[in-house]
């Protein structure tokens, strides 16, 4: 009997869109190729609105679990950290509320513009990666007891 599907929802960041939008076609192209069915991409103004759109995806019963996708750059000031600290916890609250995997596809804080674009490819797979291995994980744990890799 073949495994059903993970089904997953992706919210990506439109600031910083000319590298978020990168993440976003890299993204895409990985769950397709980890035959994955991308059920819902949520568009959000930045990464700071991340999390609600993550609790909007989570709470569906069709999607199995969350990627998240941003790049928070390093400007003058510190806002970068707070950003991306705030962000980070509140995505792994939710990953416990909903009990489904989301995963933290977010470049930051601290990057350069250009620290980001060389980290495109790396942030966007490994985010869907870890979902649907932990997707899978839970759904194995939920199944039957034994030691889950």
């Amino acid at each position: 009997m073949q495994e059903a599907s993970i089904r997953i929802g992706i919210v990506v960041s439109e600031f910083n869109y000319d590298i978020t939008h990168l993440m976003l076609d890299k993204a895409l192209s990985h769950a397709k190729f980890l035959n994955a069915e991308v059920k819902s991409v949520f568009k959000v103004p930045g990464t700071f609105e991340i999390p609600l759109a993550v609790k909007h995806l989570a709470s569906r019963d069709d999607i199995d679990c969350v990627v998240t996708l941003g790049a928070v750059i390093k400007g003058e000031t510190k806002h970068d950290e707070i950003i991306a600290g705030q962000v980070a916890r509140l995505i792994s609250d939710l990953s416990l509320e909903f009990n489904k995997p989301i995963s933290l596809g977010i470049i930051g804080p601290g990057a350069t513009h250009e620290q980001a674009m060389e980290r495109i490819e790396e942030y966007a797979t490994r985010a869907v990666e870890s979902a649907i291995k932990m997707s899978r994980r839970v759904r194995i744990a939920g199944q039957r007891p034994q030691v889950i890799e």
